[in-house]
């Protein structure tokens, strides 16, 4: 990584500054956030923003020249089928692992994509931390847009807001305050003034949907989805009454289908110098000796669940026939160690994930934003990190 920052981070580095660090973060808003911060920001030269960019732009190019009706014909669930799918998201995240070359160089790895909304609020309001508490110089940047945080929030404001009133747009999920993401949704309220609603708060009469609001019934006129299926299929506890096969009278930002259409679903169609091999499952003429050099993957899943890190036949083998369609074998990236803690005891691995949006007036997706989760661990989760230190969330930042 950029040695000259990071050895000036190090340098004045201390345990007790990262403890006061955190409570200035949870005080915003009296919210202690359940994830792990990471010690850290990344520090890169300019250079890694453009490579970066263009394997980004190699893989979104492919993406965007696939048939994804015919790819997603019989996967979306069809209780899930909502009509009304827009011909394009609004969202669209790309992560990469990074690993080196034998020169040294950075080189990132396509390990997921999703079509789907991740935390566009939460990562500025964590770099500006950052930067205020450890007095970060303002030649680094964690935009990949050209632009000001001003011009960037302006950008989503029009994709998510719009030009309703903000008390008739809501940030939709499932217990949204019980949620690891729950500081993104505060910190979206903050900025554009729209309450986050529980989907079991959402009612429909005829084809209006409402929530309630100090005691008044309030129309909704755009849905900010963040509802992930995988978990609403495991909450079988909750009562709705939103009928997702029913046409309603609202914009979904971004439409639930995407959540489907751009996933793991698309790996095995990518082929780039910055994506590794990717199997599906049920081609079992394709299924390699060498199992231990690959993941086994569910292709809808969420926080990692169900992903075999260390895959034997009989990981294959316990899988019915008829749901090997729903998985993919992905060869295994080999992270590099990276980012040096000022103990010196075990560098960490980092991913990378670069959030796009695309506004219906453009051609192309808009890169706006990083995010990184540092990891010492096996893989980047949770469970991979426990009692371990400069791991979890974090963001890069890229000299001007």
């Amino acid at each position: 990584m950029y040695k000259k920052y990071r050895d000036d981070f190090n340098r004045k580095f201390s345990q007790e500054k990262y403890v006061r660090f955190l409570d200035r973060l949870f005080k915003d808003f009296d919210y202690k956030i359940p994830f792990r911060i990471a010690e850290t920001p990344v520090f890169f030269e300019s250079k890694y923003k453009n490579l970066f960019l263009s394997a980004a732009s190699d893989i979104l190019d492919q993406i965007l020249t696939l048939d994804l009706e015919e790819i997603t014909r019989n996967k979306i669930p069809e209780r899930y089928q909502l009509p009304g799918d827009d011909g394009k998201p609004h969202f669209i995240a790309i992560d990469f692992g990074l690993t080196q070359d034998e020169d040294g160089n950075i080189v990132p790895k396509l390990i997921e994509l999703q079509g789907f909304p991740s935390l566009f609020c939460y990562q500025p309001w964590l770099y500006n931390h950052y930067k205020d508490f450890f007095e970060l110089p303002d030649n680094l940047t964690p935009y990949f847009l050209e632009g000001s945080e001003k011009e960037y929030f302006e950008i989503l404001r029009k994709i998510i807001v719009g030009d309703c009133d903000p008390q008739q747009v809501i940030l939709l999920e499932i217990e949204p305050e019980k949620q690891n993401t729950a500081i993104d949704f505060f910190v979206t309220k903050k900025i554009f003034g729209i309450d986050y609603v529980c989907l079991t708060k959402v009612y429909g009469k005829g084809n209006k949907l409402y929530y309630n609001k100090d005691g008044k019934a309030i129309q909704i006129k755009r849905i900010y989805n963040r509802v992930i299926f995988d978990e609403l299929d495991q909450r079988r506890d909750l009562n709705l009454s939103i009928d997702f096969n029913k046409t309603y009278d609202v914009k979904w930002i971004t439409h639930p289908n995407w959540f489907f259409k751009i996933s793991k679903l698309l790996l095995p169609e990518i082929r780039s110098k910055y994506s590794p091999e990717c199997i599906k499952l049920n081609e079992e003429q394709n299924i390699p000796d060498n199992l231990e050099n690959y993941v086994l993957k569910p292709l809808f899943s969420f926080s990692g669940s169900g992903v075999v890190f260390n895959v034997k036949e009989e990981d294959i083998l316990q899988i019915p026939k008829a749901e090997r369609s729903n998985y993919i074998l992905q060869e295994k990236v080999p992270y590099a160690r990276l980012i040096e803690d000022p103990d010196d005891v075990q560098k960490s691995k980092a991913e990378l994930r670069i959030l796009y949006v695309w506004p219906e007036d453009q051609q192309q997706p808009i890169p706006m934003i990083n995010l990184m989760r540092l990891s010492k661990g096996e893989m980047i989760g949770v469970k991979y990190n426990k009692n371990k230190t400069w791991v979890g969330g974090s963001i890069g930042l890229f000299e001007k």
